[in-house]
């Protein structure tokens, strides 16, 4: 039984960068996480590195290297090595607002320590070796959410992340925050020592885009898995017949993510029972669930497809290529495609929403929800039942229709006209990973309504699968009876369908 399973998807103990970096590693960094340098990433980084310094000793000239930044790329940089490294990194701590998760920032540090493990960077293997160490303390930069443009890579962000590791700024430390020497050194780690191509290759690629959307995706695809979880619960709880999930009807459809979305609830709902006692056709908001939720599957299946292809590639500028005996300057730190994709998923993410407050609210009206008492209250009047919980449900959903505005489209021409078309990748993917938070409350919040009307009369679950997840919810949450704060409630919920769809997820994703 899918529901009942233990199988829960675990922290690996290592990962290899000789691996494909996915959104599911990037959730594993939040906490200490052994990277495995194998002996061809050691070889690659080293061969590029001594192909690099052999190029400046010929006196080539090498953006960053011996150049300025920026539009100030025809005047000489600095003349020694570590000044030309704060040329690069001083002027670009500057950014603004509250912190980023450290989470998130251990997953930039993990998509940047990718990119540059590619060898094509010049970068050094000691300052890979201490990406690596980072990654396996629970050291997190204090990095502020505000300065990236997400065009000549995450400048602003990721040299906040640098400096930090070079001991400057502020850092984290499990949950406390402390001045990033201090930091250090309570965590065992050493300062980073860097020169001019480092603090380049560090700062000039979109690995806090890609980490933020790879985080938003994953998130989003539990969502997508609770959303069937919540829809099939209702389904059996009201009673429906669910012939609109036919295989049939939907393989006419022509849409093949709803063929897929519609056969994982049927199995869902294997051996449900319908009462006979629901209209012929049932509101949107249950007969549709197959077309929408097929659609936000195939908005999935593209930002997963773009942001693998982000997280894998290389970002930086220039790269080298030394069996080629080449250096390209050129633009692959402009994250237009995670821009688009984080939008796209935006828009699947708010639709999502939109279901799941019109469930909700379909499941508090006597008119709709078979004779429930309505807002589910046990004493209507002189109690209240999920009330309070569909204002709030309400005010979020608004809140995540405000923030739909595609950032991709902002375009802002800056940097004296050197970024004359900037893609806006980071915030597209910060609002995505937001209104990914959202959804989940969303979820909670049905999830709430859900377990209160089987409390005050609504029917006991016919199928297998979602009287697995009903008991599940209500050995979560009490029944309201009396009336009690049901912010907390919201939150468990939410997590205990995180749970269960991870659990089903090796037999709806194989």
């Amino acid at each position: 039984m899918l529901i009942h399973s233990t199988t829960v998807q675990s922290t690996p103990s290592a990962v290899s960068l000789t691996g494909r970096l996915t959104p599911a590693q990037l959730e594993h960094a939040a906490k200490p996480l052994s990277i495995i340098i194998e002996p061809d990433v050691v070889e690659r980084v080293a061969r590029c590195r001594r192909f690099v310094l052999d190029r400046l000793t010929d006196g080539t000239a090498i953006y960053g290297a011996t150049t300025g930044f920026g539009p100030l790329v025809a005047f000489a940089g600095r003349g020694d090595s570590a000044g030309q490294c704060d040329n690069i990194l001083s002027h670009l701590t500057a950014g603004q607002g509250d912190d980023l998760p450290p989470s998130v920032v251990r997953a930039a540090i993990l998509a940047r320590l990718w990119s540059l493990s590619r060898g094509h960077s010049g970068i050094s293997l000691e300052t890979l070796l201490a990406l690596r160490t980072v990654l396996a303390s629970d050291f997190a930069p204090a990095v502020p959410r505000i300065g990236s443009l997400g065009a000549s890579g995450d400048l602003i962000p990721l040299a906040h992340i640098a400096q930090v590791l070079r001991g400057r700024g502020a850092a984290y430390l499990g949950d406390e925050r402390l001045p990033a020497d201090q930091a250090l050194q309570a965590a065992g780690l050493a300062p980073l020592e860097l020169d001019g191509r480092d603090g380049l290759a560090l700062v000039n690629g979109t690995s806090v885009t890609s980490a933020v959307a790879g985080l938003a995706v994953a998130s989003a695809r539990r969502s997508h898995t609770a959303a069937m979880l919540c829809t099939a619960l209702m389904i059996d709880i009201l009673g429906s017949d669910p012939v609109f999930l036919s295989a049939d009807l939907l393989r006419a459809f022509g849409h093949s993510q709803a063929e897929v979305v519609a056969a994982q609830m049927r199995a869902l709902l294997d051996g449900c029972v319908p009462s006979g006692r629901r209209p012929l056709q049932e509101p949107y908001s249950i007969r549709c669930t197959p077309q929408l939720l097929g659609a936000v599957g195939n908005s999935l299946h593209h930002a997963e497809d773009v942001i693998d292809a982000d997280l894998n590639g290389v970002s930086d500028n220039p790269l080298f290529f030394p069996e080629l005996d080449t250096i390209v300057h050129g633009g692959n730190f402009f994250g237009q495609p995670v821009a688009f994709a984080a939008d796209q998923l935006v828009t699947a993410v708010v639709q999502m929403g939109n279901l799941a407050e019109r469930q909700l609210d379909l499941l508090i009206d006597p008119h709709r929800n078979g004779g429930l008492a309505p807002m589910l209250a046990t004493v209507p009047g002189e109690q209240h039942g999920v009330q309070g919980v569909q204002i709030a449900a309400t005010a979020a959903l608004a809140g995540m229709r405000r923030a739909a505005m595609p950032a991709s489209v902002q375009s802002l021409p800056t940097n004296g006209h050197n970024q004359d078309v900037v893609p806006f990748g980071t915030q597209a993917a910060l609002n995505a990973l937001d209104l990914a938070k959202s959804v989940r409350w969303l979820h909670g919040s049905l999830a709430v309504a859900l377990r209160q009307a089987l409390h005050v009369g609504g029917r006991t679950p016919t199928a297998a699968h979602t009287r697995a997840l009903a008991e599940r919810l209500m050995d979560t949450v009490p029944p309201v009876d009396p009336d009690r704060p049901l912010d907390a409630d919201v939150r468990l919920a939410a997590d205990q369908l995180d749970l269960a769809a991870d659990e089903l997820s090796p037999a709806l994703h194989p």
